[in-house]
């Protein structure tokens, strides 16, 4: 049987050394997934030039790969500036699923575990927009009743894989009609086909105030929207445990997948060896289960969350003092002593 294969973008900023960390961990639990390394984000682009963010070599190991991780990139906010790493590759290969858990760990003040779905092939982030004078432009939402279907049915499926009993779906539907009323309609019609899976709509402003004020009220739900929408609930959210730097995520089609954290790329960090490689470590635990490696996951998994809890090397977003390359080798180790 062909090894998986599976493209490493390093990225910007703090990226490069949150990945070093994250593949120490993975070569050190064994794993026999061919991890291949690549360029690409804005320092990338910034000497090489170019239309994409991802240059050509990079696009062919995109393409032989079975899967990617994408180290966190940097996106220059200026027009002429090319469109992100993580959008690029999310249309490209239609990777319409972005899915963010929401955690906490043992020693947190709050007691939270819900899920994020985020359609993210079209909404605002498909970049429609047109100038219609000096000072003023318009931007397009285009939202499909086959991207809300699809995203529609992946949160579902993970409620009933989670035993979550509730789908949030999350709209701004008394404004925008046409649009979320796409949206809505299929979330009522596919909630026929799960009879014991609850749903309850919330408008965005309002379940962002409930984030703030009450989040334990969304324990075992998944949240579910479309793209702009769940990218701020996912940011509000990812507010509640901790550190952004816990918060991990993966961007799955039906034949491909992406794996990130769901941070920056943290540039006045760089070469500090100081941010948190949690999210980094948990996104490449989770696509060695997406490539077939469920049980050195699990020990990851299992080896970050005793390794949190512990806090004797975690780093200072979680109240300690250890660096990314103390608190990479502690969760290697007990991994390593999990599978052992």
């Amino acid at each position: 049987m062909l090894a998986m294969k599976a493209a490493i973008i390093k990225g910007d900023g703090t990226g490069p050394e949150l990945v070093d960390s994250m593949l120490h961990v993975l070569k050190s639990c064994n794993t026999g997934v061919e991890l291949l390394l690549c360029e690409a984000g804005s320092e990338h682009w910034q000497k090489h030039g170019g239309s994409s963010y991802i240059p050509e070599e990079t696009w062919k190991l995109l393409k032989e790969s079975n899967a990617c991780f994408k180290g966190p990139t940097t996106t220059i906010p200026d027009p002429n500036a090319p469109r992100s790493v993580a959008v690029t590759i999310r249309q490209y290969f239609e990777l319409y699923a972005n899915i963010r858990p929401i955690k906490t760990y043992g020693k947190s003040e709050r007691k939270l575990d819900f899920v994020c779905v985020r359609e993210a092939t079209e909404g605002l982030y498909t970049g429609l927009e047109f100038k219609i004078g000096d000072d003023a432009a318009i931007a397009m939402r285009k939202i499909t009743r086959k991207g809300c279907n699809r995203i529609v049915k992946r949160g579902f499926e993970e409620a009933k894989n989670r035993n979550f009993k509730k789908i949030i779906a999350i709209t701004k539907r008394n404004i925008l009609k046409e649009t979320d009323g796409i949206f809505m309609q299929e979330v009522e019609r596919v909630s026929k086909d799960y009879s014991a899976i609850e749903v309850e709509e919330y408008y965005i402003d309002n379940i962002c105030q409930q984030l703030v004020k009450n989040p334990e009220r969304f324990n075992h739900c998944v949240l579910l929207s479309t793209n702009l929408f769940m990218d701020i609930v996912s940011e509000a959210a990812s507010g509640n445990v901790g550190s952004i730097g816990n918060v991990y995520s993966a961007n799955l089609g039906d034949k491909y997948a992406m794996f990130e954290p769901a941070h920056g790329s943290a540039p006045k960090y760089k070469g500090m060896n100081k941010v948190n490689p949690t999210a980094t470590i948990l996104s490449g635990a989770w696509m060695l289960a997406y490539l077939g490696e469920k049980d050195i996951a699990d020990a990851i998994f299992k080896a970050a969350e005793e390794v949190i809890e512990e806090g004797k090397y975690v780093t200072y977003d979680l109240g300690g003092n250890a660096g990314t390359r103390e608190m990479s080798e502690a969760i290697a180790k007990r991994a390593m002593k999990i599978l052992s």
